[in-house]
C-alpha cells in the first residue's frame, strides 16, 4: 500500500534546507540510461553524471538488481560483523589494483580521510612524530571534512571554519621543482589527484607523477593518488594510475565506485594496512551490505573490455565535436581531459561564465557541469550510447549558438 505523498516543489528548497547548495529551477524525478526527466515531464541528455558518479548511467538494469536482491536480505550488520558483499568487493578490487587490502567508507571525503589517517600512523609508528607533513597541491579537492578541506588547496573552502589542521602545505600542480623544493624527511605523504578534477579538468603529465614517485621514495614519504573523480573506468582504465603507469602506496576510490550509490574506498598495501590495527580508525555505515552489493556490480559491468576500450572511443567523440563547436562560436579554446572527464576552457571572452553556459545547455535540454567559473565539464556515463552523444553535442551546440549570439 503506498501513502499519497505531499507534492514538492524547487520552492520547498528555499523553506526548508540549509542554503549551502543553490540547486537548479527543475526537480529531476527519473533517470533511464543517459536520460532524465523533470516534474514537468520535460526531457533532458545527462552528461553531468551527477558529477562522475553514475558511471552506468540511471536505473541500469544490473545495478537496480544488485540493489534489490540484496534489500530483500540484508542491510546492516555493523562492523562489529563482516559480511559476505563486502568480502566480494574487496577481492575485486585487490585483484584488479596495486593493492592488497581495502577499507569501505561513504564518501570520498571519508577515504581521503582514511588516507591522510593512515600516512601519519605509518610515519607516527616507523619515524616518529616528527614525520607528520602533508604535501598537497594548489587548487586541489579532497573532500570537506576539516582535515580533507585543509588538505584540499582552495582557501575558498577551508577559510572561516577555525584552526585549520597544520602540517600541511600546497604546491603548484604539475611542477616538479616545486614539489623538490617543499619535500623533506619530515614530510608522511604528497597526496595528487591524476586529474585535477574540480579546479578545471588538468591532467597531470607523465613525468610530474613519476617524478613525485621518485621524491616519495628518496624521503621515505607515502604517494597518494586521489582518484575519487578519476577512478573506476572514467579514464578507460580501471584507475587512472594505470593509465600513467605509476603506482601510488594509498589510493582513494569513491562517486562512480558505487554508481550513484553512496561508498568510498581506501586502497593499500598489506604492509601499510597493517599499521590501522583494531579500534585506530572505523565507520558505522562503512562497508556496508548494500553500497557493496551495488559496487559489486558496478565493478562487475566497468571492469571489462568493452566498456573501458567504449570510454576511450567515445572521448574521441566527444572531443571532435567538441572542438569544432568551440571553433565555430569561439566558445572555448581548449578541450582537455582523459576518458570521459572532459573539460572545455573558455576563451578569454567568455572567462568566468561556466554558469551561463550551463543554463544555456539546460535551457535546450542538456545537463553539464563547471569545473570552477572557466571550464565546462563533461562527465557522463561510461556507458553512453552513440546517439545520446549525437544528441546532447547538438544540443550543446544549440546553446553555444544562442549563447554567442545574444
Amino acid at each position: 500500500m503506498s501513502v499519497e505523498q505531499a507534492p514538492v516543489q524547487r520552492a520547498d528548497f528555499d523553506q526548508v534546507m540549509v542554503p549551502n547548495y543553490a540547486p537548479a529551477a527543475f526537480i529531476p524525478v527519473r533517470g533511464a540510461g543517459s536520460r532524465v526527466w523533470d516534474q514537468s515531464g520535460r526531457e533532458l541528455i545527462d552528461f553531468a553524471g551527477g558529477i562522475a558518479v553514475n558511471v552506468l548511467g540511471h536505473a541500469h538494469p544490473a545495478l537496480v538488481g544488485a540493489l534489490t536482491e540484496q534489500a530483500n536480505k540484508l542491510w546492516h550488520v555493523s562492523n562489529v560483523f563482516t559480511n559476505e558483499p563486502a568480502l566480494r568487493l574487496a577481492h575485486k578490487l585487490v585483484d584488479a589494483t596495486f593493492a592488497e587490502r581495502a577499507f569501505f567508507c561513504n564518501s570520498g571525503a571519508e577515504a581521503n580521510e582514511a588516507a591522510f589517517k593512515l600516512a601519519r600512523r605509518v610515519a607516527h609508528d616507523r619515524f616518529g612524530p616528527e614525520k607528520h607533513e602533508i604535501i598537497a597541491t594548489v587548487n586541489s579537492f579532497h573532500g570537506r571534512t576539516l582535515f580533507t578541506v585543509s588538505v584540499g588547496g582552495q582557501p575558498k573552502y577551508s577559510d572561516g571554519f577555525g584552526p585549520k589542521i597544520t602540517g600541511i602545505s600546497h604546491v603548484p600542480y604539475n611542477d616538479l621543482e616545486a614539489l623538490k623544493a617543499q619535500i623533506s624527511d619530515k614530510t608522511c605523504a604528497v597526496v595528487i589527484e591524476p586529474i585535477q578534477g574540480e579546479s578545471g579538468v588538468v591532467p597531470a603529465d607523465v613525468a610530474y607523477l613519476q617524478g613525485a614517485r621518485e621524491l616519495c621514495d628518496k624521503h621515505n614519504a607515502l604517494l597518494i593518488f586521489d582518484e575519487v573523480q578519476t577512478g573506476v573506468g572514467r579514464t578507460g582504465e580501471l584507475f587512472a594510475y594505470m593509465h600513467y603507469g605509476v603506482t601510488p602506496d594509498i589510493l582513494s576510490s569513491a562517486k562512480s565506485l558505487g554508481g550513484g550509490f553512496p561508498i568510498g574506498a581506501m586502497l593499500t598495501t598489506e604492509a601499510l594496512a597493517k599499521h590501522l590495527t583494531v579500534g585506530t580508525h572505523g565507520t558505522t555505515y562503512g562497508g556496508n551490505p548494500l553500497a557493496c552489493a551495488v559496487a559489486n556490480a558496478v565493478m562487475d559491468v566497468v571492469n571489462t573490455p568493452e566498456v573501458l576500450e567504449g570510454v576511450k572511443a567515445k572521448h574521441q567523440k566527444f572531443k571532435a565535436r567538441l572542438e569544432q563547436i568551440g571553433e565555430k562560436y569561439g566558445l572555448f579554446t581548449q578541450v582537455r581531459g582523459i576518458g570521459l572527464l572532459i573539460g572545455c576552457v573558455l576563451s578569454d571572452a567568455w572567462k568566468g561564465k561556466a554558469k551561463d553556459v550551463f543554463n544555456a545547455a539546460e535551457k535546450e535540454g542538456l545537463m553539464v557541469l563547471q569545473a570552477g567559473p572557466d571550464v565546462v565539464r563533461f562527465a557522463p556515463s561510461l556507458v553512453v550510447e552513440d546517439a545520446d552523444i549525437d544528441e546532447g553535442l547538438d544540443r550543446f551546440e544549440r546553446a553555444a549558438a544562442t549563447l554567442t549570439q545574444a
